[in-house]
């Protein structure tokens, strides 16, 4: 799952679908009903980061801090269920030409972005493989490029299969997106899934009901030989409000066996489901 949970607000006066304390019942019922195996969740601040995993429950643990200079503001964390992955090593990145400096903004955007990256295996097939989760920013069209690109190269020097979750801030038919997807780098799982359980909802639905007519700005992309059996945008929406202004995208994904990966697009054996 990726989920944009859209940060608490300090305005003195939000507004009434905005605030915190209306959207937190609904973002725990989601969580406790779907239980990815791994969450990207992207805009949450310190206490919304322990809301998250307190939601999801103890078998759960993360990886990820703010990305301003010292570890603060906001987060882009992933979420791991302990039970199915084992977390063999993670790293924060900035994005931007010092990649190692916390907070470095170098192509354009205002305030820092980050790419957070971890390496689990699977307990169910003893397959590795590599999660990137990240926030692309909202007003660089700049940016959104310089980022994919550095993305891709990280994608296609891994030795291991990619999940990639994101708040793009980037439609299908954007620059970015085609760089992500160039050269079957990576793949929209939304496209390749061999079946869609949701309408192609616009992901940003700003607290109001989904529509049709908006695009999907939310994305996880995979390896190609990971073999997507389902895809969907998740609707669901809690009796006391929306939970976030954007909606959760989800996949179940199947991972290739163990010493059967070849990189970008080769055919693989499938393993068991891997949900995210």
């Amino acid at each position: 799952m990726s989920w944009n949970i859209r940060r608490r607000t300090f305005a003195f006066h939000p507004r009434r679908a905005d605030r915190w304390e209306r959207r937190a019942p609904g973002l725990r019922s989601l969580l406790q009903t779907e239980r990815p195996t791994l969450l990207g969740v992207q805009e949450a601040l310190a206490d919304q980061v322990r809301f998250v995993a307190d939601a999801l429950g103890g078998s759960y643990r993360s990886v990820g801090h703010g990305r301003g200079p010292q570890g603060g503001g906001e987060a882009s964390p992933l979420y791991y269920d302990t039970d199915r992955l084992e977390l063999l090593d993670w790293e924060q990145s900035a994005l931007s030409d010092t990649p190692h400096h916390p907070g470095s903004r170098t192509w354009g955007n205002l305030i820092p972005r980050s790419l957070v990256s971890a390496r689990f295996r699977d307990r169910a097939t003893s397959t590795a493989f590599l999660a990137m989760n990240t926030h692309l920013d909202h007003l660089s069209h700049r940016s959104r490029l310089r980022a994919a690109q550095s993305i891709r190269h990280r994608v296609t020097t891994s030795t291991l299969p990619v999940v990639l979750t994101a708040d793009m801030n980037a439609q299908p038919s954007s620059a970015p997106i085609a760089e992500l997807l160039r050269g079957e780098a990576l793949a929209d799982t939304w496209a390749a899934a061999a079946q869609r359980d949701s309408e192609e909802w616009g992901t940003f639905a700003n607290y109001r009901e989904p529509r049709l007519d908006r695009r999907r700005i939310d994305w996880i992309m995979a390896s190609p030989e990971l073999g997507v059996a389902r895809a969907a945008i998740n609707p669901v929406r809690h009796r006391s409000g929306w939970a976030s202004d954007h909606l959760p995208v989800q996949a179940v994904l199947h991972l290739p066996r163990p010493g059967r990966h070849h990189h970008h697009g080769d055919s693989a054996d499938r393993g068991l489901e891997q949900r995210h």
